[in-house]
């Protein structure tokens, strides 16, 4: 079954309980940076089936860098439209826009610390681009995808709600990404506090599910290969990194919560607090369950900061915010695994 199918397959389970948002997005304009990546290609994929179900559907605009690849990862279909350009550039458009959920951004951990510069100049030029259109297409509603990593590296259990303070290390170069996520975050304010532009932020958790690339460099991707290829499962750590995950239609549905009924000026964490663990559990947890032969959890310590990986940190988000806006997870870890790897 392709990846695509899978994820369409998991939309419809829960497309009808979402199905109150068509009457705020029908007919509406909805543009999306960042679509061809994990997230964007999934909340794309989510509103295409949302708008089937009505006679005036929205109509979406995906920024992409790559028009074919875009193409074949959504086909010919009316409501979409694809504009090729990078977020860095600044958009001129002759159409208005209702709505923009602003995703494109350097994901790749290794870039953060061998493509500082570029991760934060994309981070901030593009974001500062996305709320300058807003501004001026008078948007109804604009959400920038942040980060957890917002939150530096916590030391102890606790929960993070919102206004959790960070610990966050300017010097050290891997912070590019996460000082640019705060950077942006203080943009989204300062629009919506002196410009009027209806801005709202989400910090998403890690997220994965079906559309996951089979060689994504993350690691949930490596574990899920593991036990795709019945091989051990190494890690280059000890694994005591803890922190709670997402599943990849949660997180739309989460988006979309906070597009349509999030206040202003407001941050909000996205996650499933139920699936806060350590790496090296979560390791346990698929060598257990998700392969078809016994393999092992294996730890062979190196240099993490050559892999780019965050500083030990325990984040374990509070989402009671985006709850009272009627959001709720849906799916646990073990399912998160099932449904990547059979995607993949």
């Amino acid at each position: 079954m392709k990846k695509k199918d899978i994820l369409d397959r998991e939309i419809d389970l829960i497309l009808d309980k979402h199905i109150n948002c068509l009457s705020a997005i029908s007919g509406k304009i909805i543009l999306v940076t960042g679509a061809t990546g994990l997230i964007g290609f999934s909340l794309i994929q989510f509103l295409l089936k949302l708008g089937k179900k009505t006679d005036n559907p929205p109509k979406i605009l995906a920024l992409v860098r790559n028009i074919e690849k875009a193409k074949e990862m959504f086909g010919d279909q009316e409501t979409i439209r694809f504009i090729h350009s990078n977020v860095e550039d600044c958009l001129s458009m002759d159409f208005n826009i209702d709505f923009i959920v602003h995703g494109a951004s350097q994901t790749a951990s290794s870039a953060f610390v061998n493509e500082p510069v570029e991760t934060i100049m994309t981070a901030i030029q593009g974001t500062n681009n996305m709320l300058n259109l807003a501004k001026e297409k008078k948007v109804k509603s604009f959400v920038y995808l942040s980060s957890m990593e917002v939150y530096g590296a916590p030391e102890s259990d606790e929960k993070i709600n919102e206004n959790h303070a960070t610990n966050l290390n300017t010097m050290a170069v891997r912070s590019s990404y996460p000082e640019s996520k705060r950077m942006c975050e203080s943009l989204c304010a300062s629009f919506c506090s002196e410009y009027n532009v209806p801005a709202k932020v989400i910090r998403l958790t890690q997220t994965f599910g079906p559309g996951v690339n089979y060689n994504d460099g993350r690691v949930f991707a490596d574990f899920a290969r593991a036990a795709i290829e019945n091989r051990d499962i190494v890690l280059h750590t000890k694994g005591e990194t803890k922190r709670s995950y997402l599943y990849t239609i949660d997180a739309v549905t989460a988006i979309l919560s906070v597009l349509l009924n999030g206040e202003d000026g407001h941050a909000y964490n996205a996650a499933n607090e139920s699936t806060y663990c350590s790496i090296f559990e979560m390791a346990n947890l698929v060598a257990e369950k998700c392969a078809s032969n016994k393999i092992k959890v294996i730890i062979q310590e190196e240099n993490s900061s050559k892999f780019g990986y965050a500083p030990i940190l325990k984040m374990n988000l509070e989402t009671a915010k985006i709850r009272k806006l009627g959001w709720m997870p849906t799916k646990d870890l073990i399912g998160m695994f099932t449904e990547m790897i059979k995607s993949m």
